[in-house]
């Protein structure tokens, strides 16, 4: 008998593979979700997985809670605006079967329940609230109507999707994954996020045994983003291109792998405003086929070169944006040609050091100095003083100092928030069933 590999979610199967890999769920997974699985029970504690014992190989699998695994199906691609268009594919679907059933005499389309109506189907039933326990003559009790799902109206208007796929089952758990089984299955676990209560689902892929039965190798099953799924992130400078990798280590580890950034080591390829606009401007024209999202500063030349670039029509892997405009900033001491003034610095003077912990010891509160007038623009370009302060402050503060809000990290924090959208608004549009969300 063959073992089978399965992609699971709260012990609903989602994809069944026999004697062959099927589709790769590596990047759903990192390398510390490689976890031993005990009697149904994942065992997190890495100290607690071995006990100077041996851990046999059919007992690993990669697993995590569907919490984290959001942010990374939303880097996919798999955002909400996504799922939904997978949705209307399937109606879609459902409609030209209809339409070549029944002929030229049919009239109209079969209901279907609209998207808001199916995240509210869903959240209905958290999955942990449904019986597993088998069940030999299930669908003859719910063909009998009997059960939980037997006086459930909104099934009827579930769209069907592949004629042969089981929308039964052998529990009530089982038969509301298969019913939702129409739709992709990275959607699936994306809309079952929706409900709070599924968060703590845990999402097993099982290729322990499955390698232990000898149909895959172990270097067969590798974790993390894949190189075509990554995005490269290029920014001004190379005290941006620092700041941000460790901003994302400390701030967003569950998505690390999924960002890369231009080798600044030795010094920045393309260093300056300008520099960043023209690199944009060479990779739209040769068309590469790279994920990238070009990062300028939130000052006045950032603001025009990345107006200037909006000329262009970016391919659908390459996105420009600007440091977001935040409340902070809209009231900070400046220095000019008058004294010292409190202005809004957003648009004019904020590079990425002016999102960082700007309460320096035995140091005077932080402020900006306009350096030159922006003739085009009408408005002067401004830099945070001593900025360097700011960033080795960055660099030297702890992870327990963030933890506990010594080192206020609110401001990188959006910084973050605005990149992963930017990522997943690219891989959405990406994926095959977008033209239906469009």
């Amino acid at each position: 008998m063959s073992t089978p590999l399965t992609l699971s979610v709260g012990d609903i199967i989602l994809t069944y593979n026999t004697m062959h890999m099927g589709i790769d769920h590596g990047m759903l997974f990192q390398e510390r979700d490689w976890l031993r699985l005990e009697n149904g029970r994942v065992i997190y504690d890495r100290c607690e997985q071995s006990d100077g014992e041996e851990v046999s190989l059919k007992d690993m699998c990669f697993c995590r809670s569907l919490s984290s695994l959001i942010p990374r199906l939303e880097l996919l691609g798999y955002t909400i605006k996504a799922v939904k268009a997978d949705y209307e594919r399937a109606v879609a679907y459902d409609q030209e079967q209809y339409a070549e059933t029944m002929g030229t005499a049919s009239i109209g389309n079969p209901e279907r329940l609209t998207f808001d109506q199916l995240t509210a189907f869903v959240h209905k039933y958290p999955v942990h609230t449904l019986n597993d326990n088998y069940v030999p003559d299930y669908d003859a009790e719910h063909e009998a109507k009997r059960g939980l799902f037997a006086s459930e109206p909104d099934i009827n208007l579930l769209p069907g999707g592949d004629p042969d796929r089981d929308t039964g089952g052998y529990s009530e758990r089982s038969h509301f994954g298969n019913l939702l089984g129409f739709l992709d299955p990275y959607s699936v676990l994306r809309i079952l996020g929706e409900n709070p209560e599924n968060l703590n689902l845990q999402v097993v892929w099982n290729c322990g045994e499955f390698i232990d039965a000898g149909w895959a190798r172990e270097h067969d099953f590798v974790s993390g983003a894949r190189r075509t799924q990554t995005y490269l992130i290029a920014t001004e400078g190379s005290s941006d291109t620092h700041i941000l990798k460790r901003a994302i280590a400390l701030l967003r580890p569950d998505i690390q792998d999924f960002f890369r950034f231009i080798d600044v080591e030795d010094r920045h390829p393309f260093s300056g405003t300008g520099s960043l606009a023209k690199f944009a401007e060479g990779l739209v024209k040769i068309d590469v086929q790279n994920r990238v999202v070009f990062l300028f500063d939130n000052d006045a030349e950032g603001r025009d070169a990345f107006h200037g670039l909006q000329r262009f029509t970016f391919p659908t892997n390459m996105r420009a944006t600007v440091l977001p405009d935040i409340e902070e900033l809209r009231n900070f001491p400046a220095r000019g040609p008058d004294g010292i003034t409190y202005v809004d610095i957003n648009r004019r003077a904020a590079a990425i050091e002016c999102y960082l912990d700007l309460r320096l010891k035995d140091r005077k509160p932080p402020q900006v100095t306009w350096t030159n007038y922006k003739e085009k623009l009408g408005v002067y370009q401004g830099a945070l003083d001593f900025k360097e302060s700011y960033a080795n402050a960055f660099f030297n503060a702890t992870e327990e100092s963030i933890r506990s809000n010594e080192y206020d990290v609110s401001k990188l924090r959006i910084v973050l928030d605005l990149l992963e959208r930017q990522c997943s608004l690219m891989a959405e549009q990406m994926l095959p069933f977008w033209k239906y969300g469009e």
